[in-house]
């Protein structure tokens, strides 16, 4: 399925177009996540590509995310996905509460793509140890050379961005 992510009404960006998401299953548990940028990408920053490790607070630059709920229950858990290729996993025990690194979860494998008019990241995720069926929401912060950010999803809550929100999870994967 592919939707499009919406810009935050609060939020301006010269530099993207439009973002485009799409979930696919690859069957016994794994999801591709794939991410499509268009736009003015001269005026995005986007990091150089380095070793795809584990890293912290990729979300204060240019970063796609993905927040999957697993039935039943409030616990949920966010996956960010940076142009260097670097990751993240974190699980949350409620909403923006008991946030504990997701050891649990093995490395994705990213893949960025071209940069001439479009830029594409995409992600392979293993959710096999987590109980379906999954809800979920894709987003994203593009930040631009001046550095202005701007905060993308296929759902916004009232207020300022919040991705954590359940509002944002509108995608169910049974």
């Amino acid at each position: 399925m592919r939707e499009a992510l919406r810009l935050h009404p609060d939020s301006t960006c010269e530099a993207a177009t439009g973002i485009e998401a799409q979930v696919a299953r690859l069957g016994r548990g794994r999801l591709l996540l794939s991410y499509v940028v268009t736009g003015k990408l001269a005026a995005l920053r986007l990091p150089p590509v380095v070793a795809s490790v584990r890293s912290d607070q990729l979300w204060r630059q240019t970063c796609f995310e993905a927040f999957v709920r697993p039935s039943p229950g409030p616990r949920y858990y966010e996956f960010n996905f940076a142009p260097s290729a670097q990751w993240a996993a974190y699980r949350f025990d409620g909403y923006r509460s008991g946030m504990t690194v997701a050891a649990e979860i093995d490395a994705p494998r990213i893949e960025i793509g071209p940069k001439a008019r479009r830029f594409t990241l995409q992600a392979v995720l293993d959710l096999s140890r987590l109980s379906p069926p999954f809800r979920l929401g894709l987003s994203a912060v593009l930040e631009e050379t001046g550095g202005r950010k701007s905060y993308w999803a296929l759902a916004h809550p009232p207020g300022k961005p919040d991705f954590h929100h359940s509002d944002c999870l509108t995608l169910e994967l049974p």
